[in-house]
């Protein structure tokens, strides 16, 4: 999943529940252990609604920033088992549960706030990333927190499992912006770093022409090949998860890998089409899975 948070406007009041989205990957899908279906959905929908207050509506920046204040307000006051706001109580009361009953660690919950914050500041900045390693610091507190937190619940912690965790969420991530080039430029979401404009000549009004120029391709060929290295180290974690849910990081893996598949079948030109996985794919994803 990817917990990014967008902006698109202002003054429209804040959603106080999931709303749909398109989603690469499935959640607390069949293959997941019934008995974790419950702590993932709660996980899933805390962290879906926190990206709505950043993202959804017209509010302004401030009023985002103030609302992700009042939330992680509420998540403290559950992790110390006191009274919530009441604001958003279709997550809160099953997570207060889910937090009782599994002692999900809740810095790691804390940090996808912190992330979403920062994607509110770093849009109305008009902000942009300066190298890799300052990315990747992003993609540490906005998606690895998820599969750490999904680690926790299978009980698995040895050292190994969570580097290879962080480095499949944070592939996923960078997957996801280089998915989304079309639609995050546009509107000012700048996730191409200057460190890797600069390495390849590429300026920034360049990229808000979205036109696919020589330079910006082979740009964004160079954001596919790290991604994909990435999603590749961290994918011997699909032998250490047990069960189906094994399973289910395969195709995990094989999504994002594909996604990639078609970013380079379009000559690495996402600038102007988005690429996505659907109901076609699932027979490759399938096989690939079988195959790891």
């Amino acid at each position: 999943m990817s917990s990014r948070a967008k902006i698109h406007g202002v003054n429209k009041p804040i959603p106080t529940q999931p709303v749909e989205h398109y989603e690469n990957f499935p959640v607390a899908s069949w293959l997941c252990p019934p008995r974790l279906r419950p702590p993932i959905a709660a996980i899933y929908h805390y962290a879906r609604t926190a990206d709505d207050i950043a993202d959804e509506g017209e509010a302004t920046a401030q009023q985002r920033l103030d609302d992700l204040s009042a939330y992680r307000a509420d998540l403290l006051a559950l992790a110390q088992g006191q009274p919530h706001s009441g604001r958003w109580p279709q997550v809160c009361e099953p997570l207060a549960a889910m937090l009782r009953e599994f002692h999900l660690p809740v810095p790691l919950l804390d940090d996808l706030l912190d992330a979403f914050a920062q994607d509110v500041r770093m849009t109305r900045d008009q902000a942009s990333y300066a190298d890799p390693a300052e990315l990747l610091d992003y993609c540490r507190r906005s998606a690895n927190p998820v599969g750490r937190l999904l680690l926790h619940l299978y009980g698995v912690q040895d050292e190994t499992a969570l580097r290879e965790s962080d480095a499949i969420c944070s592939a996923l991530q960078l997957i996801n912006f280089w998915q989304d080039l079309s639609r995050d430029i546009p509107r000012g979401r700048h996730y191409l770093t200057d460190a890797d404009c600069a390495a390849q000549g590429v300026q920034r009004a360049e990229l808000a022409s979205l036109r696919p120029t020589p330079h910006i391709l082979a740009l964004i060929a160079s954001q596919v090949r790290a991604a994909r290295a990435l999603m590749q180290t961290g994918a011997p974690l699909v032998h250490r998860i047990p069960g189906r849910a094994g399973w289910e990081l395969r195709l995990v893996v094989q999504g994002g890998l594909r996604i990639l598949d078609k970013i380079e079948a379009l000559g690495f030109n996402s600038l102007q089409h988005r690429p996505k996985v659907g109901a076609a794919d699932a027979p490759l994803l399938l096989w690939r899975s079988l195959w790891m």
